[in-house]
């Protein structure tokens, strides 16, 4: 299909010119808007307290869910303790990764990576790859890396299966200190200068949604986007989404952004045709 000259909006801010260079390439119009900042959380007694736990022997699985994460984590550890040291106790631990970024920077790291949970790479994925394998969490010490804000429904399960959960956090999703882009695209929206919204991450819905109410046309905006494509990453974007009360119109397999974009892009004639039908 035609996917020239679609007015596509995407709230990445991590890797804005490349989902721009993205958007290009399959012919459409792009609008990028800075969503969200990513703050390191300094003086993170946290971080201390679960090596102090590591290094006694009293941590029994660690779930890794981002690379960058990870990373943070790393640069964390080191105001504190000596790198290595902290990578040699970690080598003596079950570990899990959430899916292909994290495992990348353990390979970098030369520690044993023990369960991968498969694409999608949400938390169910991960319980399903130990339930697969008959790893049970109970009465297991476990830690888990957040990424930018608590997963509650894992350390609820995990909870409910018996496990001691230690969430670790080593940054938290801000909005940026100017906001106008994400006010900009959201009066742009109600005045439908986009056919398409492109969500690659929950954490950007709140952000839209806290800054449309803000600007007191919340209702405005709903009415507007029901009549627009939404396309979401994946799972957690979707589950996000929904919970907002608002459609998930296409939903990229696998969750990644060259996916997301070529095959949304190819599905968007067609979505619109049938919701500005309705």
């Amino acid at each position: 299909m035609n996917t020239s000259g679609l007015r596509v909006c995407s709230f990445e801010s991590r890797k804005r010119e490349a989902m721009k260079a993205l958007i290009e390439r399959n012919r459409a119009i792009p609008t990028l808007v800075h969503s969200m900042d990513e703050i390191p959380l300094k003086n993170n007694e946290q971080v201390k307290t679960f090596c102090e736990k590591l290094f006694r022997e009293e941590i029994d699985l660690i779930v890794f869910l981002t690379g960058v994460g990870a990373t943070a984590l790393l640069d964390a550890v080191e105001l504190y303790f000596p790198r290595e040291r902290f990578l040699e106790a970690l080598r003596k631990i079950n570990v899990t990764v959430r899916g292909p970024k994290p495992t990348v920077v353990l390979r970098k790291w030369e520690v044993p990576i023990h369960f991968t949970a498969p694409e999608p790479n949400t938390w169910h994925d991960i319980i399903s790859v130990w339930d697969q394998q008959g790893f049970s969490v109970t009465g297991k010490q476990v830690v888990v890396q957040e990424y930018g804000k608590p997963v509650q429904e894992f350390y609820d399960e995990l909870s409910s299966r018996g496990a001691q959960v230690l969430p670790i956090a080593v940054y938290r999703w801000a909005l940026p200190e100017d906001t106008s882009g994400l006010r900009n695209a959201i009066h742009d929206t109600i005045q439908n200068k986009f056919d398409v919204l492109m969500f690659t991450s929950a954490q950007q819905v709140s952000h839209v949604l806290q800054i449309a109410e803000e600007e007191q046309v919340k209702d405005q905006w709903r009415t507007a986007v029901s009549k627009i494509m939404i396309a979401s990453v994946g799972p957690a974007c979707s589950e996000a989404l929904l919970q907002a009360g608002l459609s998930v119109d296409f939903e990229s397999s696998p969750p990644k952004m060259g996916p997301l974009v070529k095959d949304a892009l190819h599905a968007a004639p067609a979505i619109l045709a049938q919701k500005r039908q309705s």
